[in-house]
């Protein structure tokens, strides 16, 4: 039996969750999908509440995936440990709210769900996904297994592909909200996409308004950061894995653009 998963890029600010909540129940129709993941860091331009948690549960999605916007809403904190739903990456130190990944009862069984964050460029110092993501993986009997790697370096994201080819069903990477045209099969029979891409307005730098990011990046005075105003669109992967095997059989990007 086929098990499809869909996962939803990162969810960018009001209209970020706006398009979800139009779209994403649409598109699990269009592609049959069996289970959604959505990373819903960013659905408050930084971070996320837990009342735009629950939206983004309310539009279809099975499982919320965080990174390194994780506690930037000092809100989600007790949400982290009451949602489980919800998973923040792992491999954060041990003493950090909430779970780093979970098991989900599906019509193809147990589903593991797992969330890692990357180490190069970010700021907060987690510790070693690579090593972290073997050490879960000896505490799971799942068949399907799913990880979602939050980082910055394509290559970082690449090797972690490389390490579980062949042992989880399926790998994606997020944070950079720019989708990659590399989604496919790897040898040993893992899904893989470097990025989905994101949530949110079209015309727009990762989400933000494209004057403030070039102010930024010119070096002159800036204000806070805002969402871009202007058309939608909702960037995903379809992966199509085999439930009595758990490996991957296709991945495909399933985008929808205004």
């Amino acid at each position: 039996m086929d098990f499809k998963v869909l996962a939803v890029g990162d969810v960018v600010g009001n209209p970020g969750l706006d398009r979800l909540s139009r779209s994403l129940r649409y598109l699990k129709r269009k592609t049959g999908a069996d289970f959604v993941i959505v990373n819903g860091e960013n659905a408050s331009g930084v971070g996320m509440t837990p009342r735009q948690g629950e939206d983004i549960l309310d539009t279809g999605a099975d499982c919320i995936t965080l990174g390194n916007h994780t506690f930037n809403q000092r809100s989600i904190i007790p949400y982290l440990d009451d949602c489980p739903q919800l998973i923040r990456p792992a491999n954060y130190a041990p003493q950090t709210p909430g779970r780093g990944w979970a098991e989900f009862d599906t019509k193809a069984g147990t589903v593991a769900v797992i969330d890692l964050i990357g180490r190069c460029d970010m700021p907060y110092g987690p510790d070693n996904p690579f090593l972290m993501v073997e050490k879960i993986l000896k505490k799971t009997t799942a068949k399907i297994i799913l990880v979602e790697f939050h980082a910055e370096a394509t290559s970082e994201k690449l090797a972690m592909g490389y390490m579980l080819d062949g042992r989880v069903s399926a790998v994606w990477g997020t944070h950079t909200h720019v989708p990659t045209a590399d989604a496919r099969v790897l040898p040993g029979g893992t899904g893989y996409v470097t990025d989905l891409g994101m949530t949110g307005p079209i015309n727009s730098v990762l989400g933000v308004r494209p004057e403030q990011s070039i102010a930024n990046f010119r070096g002159d005075l800036t204000s806070r950061y805002q969402t871009a105003d202007g058309p939608t669109k909702l960037e995903a992967v379809l992966f199509t894995i085999d439930s009595a095997t758990g490996r991957c059989k296709a991945v495909e990007r399933v985008d929808l653009h205004e």
